[in-house]
């Protein structure tokens, strides 16, 4: 009984991605006359096609990747020594400082739309790359995972490092960052999966269609720039294509993380 509940419940949750898939593979006439049906009939690389020719999908794709390498490096940086700081470090307010985290991870993001506007507006960054970047380039829940990880990491290991002479950054990036593989992959999967899925921000940030990334370019693909009709295999190919890069990291950094957890378990 458990496994057969387990698989409708499997079923739900995969059908609508089959669905999607079947529906970029047919003609626009066969889609609309049978959007459910899993089989295309008959099965066509035409949508693939307008995608690339008739949309701005090669600029869209070009932001998005340029937007979500600097801002997953940056986070791994950024985040990394934060989070080492508040674990490590004495300093006055650093209590509050971490409390101050905490709460912006419970603040909705809506909340932050006019302020973000307002100050991008009044820096004169508006309309750009550096408005796309700058204001999500570290994020709070990443420094709170790494903290939490270098909290777990034993001191006897940096004082060994202080006796033969390291001091505080070198004991941070040639001691301490190297163990902790299993929270650095964890954040660069939440940090690229966030970052190419990032929608919200880019309303606020950017206005040109030379700086679409690719959710902003599909928002407004689905919204009807391209005319009339429903169009259902251009915009779930276009859709399609968007869930490949993030499901590639996803599964190639999974492997590493759980081979390092378990490496991790046999060590213990």
């Amino acid at each position: 009984m458990r496994r057969v509940v387990l698989i409708v419940f499997s079923i739900a949750f995969v059908y609508p991605f089959v669905i999607q898939i079947a529906n970029s593979f047919k003609t626009d006439p066969d889609a609309s006359a049978h959007p459910l049906s899993p089989i295309p009939g008959p099965a066509t690389l035409s949508a693939f096609e307008r995608v690339f020719s008739g949309t701005d999908m090669p600029i869209w794709l070009t932001n998005s990747l340029l937007v979500t390498v600097v801002l997953t490096l940056s986070r791994l940086l950024l985040d990394s020594m934060a989070g080492y700081a508040l674990a490590r470090l004495r300093f006055r307010g650093r209590r509050g400082l971490f409390a101050a985290i905490i709460a912006i991870m419970a603040v909705p993001g809506v909340v932050l739309f006019i302020p973000k506007f307002l100050v991008l507006n009044q820096l004169g960054m508006y309309d750009s790359y550096l408005a796309l970047i700058l204001p999500v380039v570290a994020d709070a829940a990443g420094v709170f995972v790494m903290k939490q990880f270098f909290e777990s990491v034993p001191r006897s290991v940096e004082e060994a490092a202080r006796l033969d002479g390291a001091g505080t950054f070198r004991v941070f990036w040639s001691v301490v960052l190297p163990m902790s593989r299993p929270a650095l992959i964890t954040l660069t999967i939440l940090s690229f999966q966030s970052s190419w899925n990032e929608f919200p921000h880019t309303l606020v940030a950017v206005q040109d269609p030379a700086l679409f990334t690719l959710p902003r370019g599909l928002a407004d693909l689905v919204s009807g720039s391209l005319g009339g009709g429903t169009q259902f295999p251009l915009k779930l190919a276009a859709a399609l294509l968007a869930t490949i890069p993030v499901a590639v990291i996803f599964v190639a950094f999974q492997r590493h993380f759980i081979r390092d957890q378990n490496e991790g378990a046999d060590k213990g």
